[in-house]
C-alpha cells in the first residue's frame, strides 16, 4: 500500500510499504477514505523528531471502510464505515471505566511514561503505524471503532476521529458559565470548533485570537468575535477592556508550542532539532524548550477565580510557569489529550442530521490526493496556499 512516511525534519515522503494485516484478536483493517493532518502532525515535521524512526507512518485522524476484523471483533463487520479515535482504548480497564481513554492501562505506553497509545505518534506513544495510508491496521478494535452512517460525505463525521471531540472536551474543561464568556487562543482547526462549540453551548462572549487572516475571516463566518494579535501590542488589556475590567470567565489556550512570537523558544526548538537524537530527545523532554507565550497570555486574560483549558499540546518538562499569580488569581487550569470516545454521545447527534451546526462542512481548505502529502505538509507548516485543515484522499 501506499502510506506518508516520515524519513528526517520537513521530510515526509509516499512511499510502498508492506500492507497491514489482523495479527491480534481484537484487530481490525479498515481501507482509508479519507485522513487529516493535523496540527500535531507539525511537531513531528518540525520538532519532535528524535522521537520518530525513518520510515514511521504518519497520521492518527482517519475514516475508512472495515476491510477485515479479528475473531474478538463482534461488534465490526466487512463494508461497515467507521471513524477511528487517535487514542487506541481498550474500553475495559479501570481508567476506561472512569471515560479517560487517553490512560487506558491496557495500551499504555510504560516504557517511556506515557498514556495511551496513539496512533502514528512516536516511540513515546507506542509506534503504532498511523492512518495517513491506504489500509490501517486498528488495534483494540472491539471498542475504538465509531460507526458513522452512508449517505453525507467524510467532512461531516472524519473530525470525530480528533478535531471536534478535542473541542468539546477543551470546551467542557473551560468550565464557561451560561452567558459567560472565554477568550480562544489560536484559530487553527481545534480553535475554530472550539469557539463554534463555546458559542453552540451558549457562551454569551466567544472572543477569537489569531494573527493569520483566513483563520480569522473563518472564524467570522461562524459569528465568532474575532481579535486581530496583530493590532494590540496589548491583549489581555484590551480583553479586560472589554469585559468590565476583569477578563474572560475562561480562556482556551488552543496553541501549544506552535505559537508565534517566542523568538527565544522557537530558537531552542531548532536547537534541538539539530542535536543526535539521543540526546535531542532528553533535551525536548526535559528542558524547557516550549514558547510559552500563549500560555502566559492566558493567565494574564482569565479573570480572577477564572479557569484554563489547554488543548494545545505543550512538550517541555521544566518549563517556567508563574505559579505565584496562578496561585493569586485562584486560576482552575485544566489540560490533557481528548478522551475520544468519552464525548461522541454529545457530538454524534450534531454530525449526523441534515443542519451543520458545528460547520464541520467548513473546516477543511483543502482536500488532496495522498500522493500530495509532501506539498500538503509544507503549506500547512508555513501556512501558504490559506491552508487551515488539510484532508488527504487515499
Amino acid at each position: 500500500m501506499k502510506a506518508v512516511t516520515w524519513q528526517g525534519k520537513r521530510d515526509v515522503r509516499v512511499e510502498e510499504v508492506p500492507d497491514p494485516r489482523v495479527r491480534e484478536p481484537t484487530d481490525a483493517v479498515i481501507r482509508v477514505t479519507s485522513t487529516g493532518i493535523c496540527g500535531s502532525d507539525l511537531h513531528l515535521y518540525e520538532v519532535l523528531g528524535s522521537f520518530m524512526s525513518q520510515g514511521d507512518i504518519l497520521g492518527h485522524e482517519p475514516m475508512g471502510v472495515v476491510e477485515e476484523v479479528g475473531s474478538a471483533v463482534p461488534n465490526l463487520s466487512k463494508g461497515d464505515r467507521v471513524v477511528i479515535p487517535f487514542n487506541i482504548a481498550c474500553g475495559h480497564c479501570w481508567y476506561c471505566d472512569q471515560k479517560l481513554y487517553t490512560q487506558c492501562e491496557t495500551t499504555q505506553v510504560r516504557e517511556h511514561g506515557k498514556g495511551a497509545a496513539l496512533f502514528g505518534y512516536t516511540k513515546l506513544y507506542g509506534h503504532v503505524p498511523g492512518g495517513q495510508a491506504e489500509l490501517l491496521r486498528v488495534p483494540q478494535a472491539q471498542f475504538g471503532p465509531i460507526k458513522v452512517p452512508e449517505g453525507q460525505p467524510d467532512e461531516r463525521f472524519l473530525y470525530l476521529s480528533d478535531v471536534v471531540p478535542t473541542a468539546w472536551q477543551a470546551v467542557e474543561y473551560a468550565g464557561i458559565p451560561q452567558g459567560g464568556s472565554v477568550t480562544v487562543l489560536g484559530l487553527g482547526p481545534i480553535g475554530q470548533m472550539s469557539a463554534r462549540i463555546a458559542k453552540f453551548r451558549g457562551a454569551a462572549t466567544v472572543l477569537g485570537v489569531d494573527l493569520v487572516d483566513e483563520r480569522l475571516e473563518m472564524a467570522r463566518r461562524h459569528g465568532i468575535d474575532t481579535i486581530d494579535l496583530r493590532e494590540h501590542k496589548h491583549l489581555a488589556d484590551y480583553i479586560r477592556d472589554r469585559t468590565d475590567g476583569r477578563g474572560t470567565d475562561s480562556v482556551i489556550d488552543a496553541v501549544g508550542m506552535e505559537a508565534h512570537g517566542a523568538p527565544f523558544g522557537a530558537l531552542a526548538q531548532q536547537f534541538a532539532s539539530l542535536l543526535p537524537n539521543p540526546v535531542a530527545a532528553k533535551l525536548t523532554e526535559k528542558a524547557g524548550v516550549d514558547r510559552l507565550s500563549a500560555l502566559h497570555l492566558a493567565i494574564d486574560i482569565v479573570r480572577r477565580g477564572g479557569t484554563i483549558s489547554l488543548s494545545g499540546v505543550y512538550g517541555g518538562m521544566v518549563d517556567p510557569m508563574p505559579m505565584m499569580t496562578l496561585f493569586d488569581k485562584q486560576i482552575q487550569l485544566r489540560m490533557g489529550q481528548a478522551n475520544v470516545r468519552a464525548w461522541i454521545d454529545d457530538v454524534m447527534p450534531l454530525v449526523t442530521g441534515e443542519s451543520d451546526p458545528l460547520g464541520v462542512e467548513d473546516l477543511a481548505t483543502h482536500q488532496l490526493p495522498l500522493d500530495d502529502a509532501p506539498h500538503a505538509y509544507e503549506i500547512f507548516q508555513k501556512k501558504q496556499d490559506r491552508a487551515i485543515k488539510v484532508v488527504l484522499k487515499p
